[in-house]
């Protein structure tokens, strides 16, 4: 990943209940791992010699969303614009299952538009995220 022209973000809806938007968070952050494995950095020592895993070598910004916003941007990024952004997604219905394979099964069910989405993570072109995310502030 080409840190000068890229970045990541995540928006979340800054309505969910903390809990959930932690899980939102690390849910899309896994996934967001397996998808960029070489991000993340090398496992580090301490001065007392105790080791610490590799964390993710740039920040990701978690914005703060709404349902309709975080919908708005998901319909945005199908456009053949935004299509070699890579984008994690996470729903009222992902959220909702005990198991993957519920998961797989209920999407099968469902059209994109009856989703409601908790958040969404955008990796790609810093520009094209920029203009989907730039004026959004910070979750805090």
């Amino acid at each position: 990943m080409d840190l000068q022209n890229e970045k990541c973000v995540m928006v979340i809806d800054e309505n969910l209940p903390l809990g959930i938007i932690a899980n939102t968070a690390a849910i899309m952050g896994i996934t967001l791992g397996k998808q960029f494995p070489e991000v993340v950095g090398a496992d580090v020592y301490d001065r007392t010699g105790n080791g610490h895993l590799g964390i993710i070598e740039f920040p990701v910004p978690i914005l703060k969303g709404n349902v309709d916003v975080i919908k708005s941007i998901r319909e945005k990024l199908y456009e053949s614009e935004f299509s070699d952004l890579t984008v994690v997604d996470f729903s009222d219905l992902a959220q909702g299952c005990k198991t993957y394979d519920e998961f797989m099964e209920k999407m099968k069910g469902v059209s994109e538009t009856e989703l409601n989405y908790f958040g969404i993570a955008i990796c790609g072109a810093k520009k094209k995220i920029s203009k989907l995310t730039g004026s959004m502030a910070l979750l805090r």
